[in-house]
């Protein structure tokens, strides 16, 4: 119980008990007759007020809520152990563990809640209540928030043609890490192509752990300026040149390795640039050189 029901009850002890000793003089007065004029009453009442009769029965309603209030008073300080108790330790930073023994060697009780922050150790107290330092009193509850050690699942948002700098903010407001990015062929420049969580294609509200890492696949912006390189390989001469043509690529130089018998019959064996894993697409207008042998 505060200070400010303390005060509050002690006022309303005090309004009865001068309510109680009104009462008793009103009802001292009562043993005048009824049927007097009010003139008469009025003159009886002033008369009672100077007798020692009064007198005695004012002091003793004063005596009576003077004592009453300082019984309350005392009796309050006693059931709430007034002026007793201990400050509470500084918990925040602390492994749950740790906080918990402290707790317990100070004989305080607790009760511990739990959020996932990104990036934070899990089991690491983030808040406290009371405060660091606020006395308190023995077997009080303490209130522990910990770093969850479990991250949550959440819906993935739908970031499908956001451009990057949206894309990076909406991942960012979903407690998701940006991963790697790479970028791919497309007219649209930064803007979001195909989106994979551990090396799997995503899609908008499919659940994944919270702080999971996001790859980004990102449009360069060059896709009406690149094509896909052919791959020569085993072609001749004539057929190099029509499926360079069809992909709007040039020739570049022509090389052969070995005797050449037969020009025309002979076949590529190389090429350069040649079509890799790392390598797909090159600009229109690139030239290919390539090397041709006889079989």
């Amino acid at each position: 119980m505060n200070n400010k029901r303390k005060e509050l009850l002690s006022s309303r002890i005090l309004i009865f008990s001068i309510s109680f000793g009104a009462v008793r003089i009103c009802l001292k007065y009562a043993e005048f007759e009824l049927d007097h004029t009010p003139k008469y009453i009025m003159s009886k009442f002033f008369t009672y007020l100077g007798t020692r009769t009064f007198r005695k029965n004012l002091l003793i309603a004063i005596i009576s809520v003077l004592a009453f209030l300082l019984i309350i008073f005392y009796s309050l300080n006693f059931y709430t152990r007034h002026g007793e108790g201990q400050p509470v330790p500084k918990l925040k930073g602390l492994q749950v563990e740790k906080a918990i023994e402290l707790l317990e060697s100070q004989g305080f009780r607790y009760q511990v809640d739990s959020v996932y922050l990104v990036d934070k150790d899990p089991g690491t107290v983030v808040e406290q209540d009371p405060d660091p330092n606020t006395n308190v009193k023995i077997n009080r509850t303490i209130y522990l928030t910990i770093i969850t050690r479990l991250a949550p699942n959440i819906k993935f948002p739908d970031i499908d043609g956001k451009t990057f700098l949206e894309a990076r903010s909406i991942l960012n407001n979903y407690g998701l890490k940006l991963g790697d990015t790479t970028y791919t062929s497309d007219v649209a420049r930064d803007v979001v192509l195909r989106v994979s969580f551990k090396g799997r294609t995503i899609a908008a509200d499919q659940e994944i752990p919270k702080g999971s890492k996001i790859s980004l696949i990102l449009g360069d912006g060059m896709g009406a300026s690149e094509v896909d390189i052919p791959n020569l390989i085993g072609l001749n001469l004539n057929e190099a040149r029509l499926s360079l043509l069809g992909s709007s690529l040039n020739l570049g130089n022509v090389s052969y390795e070995g005797a050449i018998i037969d020009s025309v019959g002979a076949r590529i064996i190389r090429q350069d640039p040649a079509l890799s894993d790392s390598l797909t697409k090159v600009t229109i207008g690139s030239r290919i050189d390539i090397v041709l042998k006889n079989d």
